[in-house]
């Protein structure tokens, strides 16, 4: 499973992660159009490398790229949202019942360091904030050692970043964030452990209080 913004290379991945910063924080907003040529000129690349980049975000669904070479944010839809949390509190629960079943030393040791870097997603977090989580539950897709079933999740994370960064900007209490730092934990504990129903369980009520159930419910007006 890949990282969210890999340390960029090239001035296609440097565009790539500028950009896509730019989409979750909110600075080119849901809808917005791109102006390309402005664009490139602030990053100081080319056209060529942003087109290249801006392909890459169409793929995650994060820009909606035209035939004539425009391109704009990709709109925020309460029925993404809701479709999104569906998918996941299917897949999320089945990932890290067969991390406990299937997980090897070597997957125990990343989840356990992904777990140590995790930082709490509280009102202001960063992108890297919200990496450490999406490395944590990474290392527990890995660690299923199904490749489609990792594949998928990578795919429906991808979609689900701008949810997360929206809830994000009510912010979240301390008892939240303790709860969720107590579920991290605990997830590690009983993938380690080998306890496949356990940790099945506790994923389906992780994703079902998550930034993306709680943005689901924002934009569809208090209803999944």
């Amino acid at each position: 499973m890949t990282n969210p913004a890999p340390a960029p290379v090239t001035k296609s991945d440097l565009a790539y992660a500028q950009v896509r910063g730019r989409v979750l924080s909110g600075a080119l907003a849901p809808g917005a159009v791109v102006n390309q040529a402005a664009l490139a000129v602030e990053l100081g690349i080319s056209t060529t490398p942003l087109r290249e980049a801006l392909k890459r975000l169409s793929a995650e669904g994060l820009v909606e790229l035209g035939a004539h070479r425009d391109a704009r944010v990709a709109p925020l839809s309460g029925e993404e949202a809701r479709d999104l949390l569906e998918v996941r509190r299917a897949l999320d629960p089945l990932a890290a019942g067969l991390a406990a079943e299937r997980r090897t030393r070597a997957d125990v040791a990343e989840i356990r360091r992904a777990h140590d870097a995790l930082r709490p997603l509280g009102r202001g977090a960063s992108t890297d904030d919200l990496a450490t989580h999406r490395r944590f539950h990474a290392a527990v897709y890995r660690a299923s050692q199904n490749e489609v079933l990792v594949a998928s999740l990578d795919a429906l994370w991808d979609k689900s970043d701008r949810y997360r960064a929206l809830a994000l900007r009510e912010g979240r209490d301390a008892e939240e964030l303790a709860r969720r730092a107590a579920e991290h934990a605990a997830l590690v504990d009983l993938v380690v452990e080998g306890d496949a129903v356990g940790a099945s369980a506790l994923m389906r009520g992780h994703v079902d209080t998550s930034l993306g159930a709680r943005a689901a419910l924002r934009l569809l007006g208090g209803g999944r």
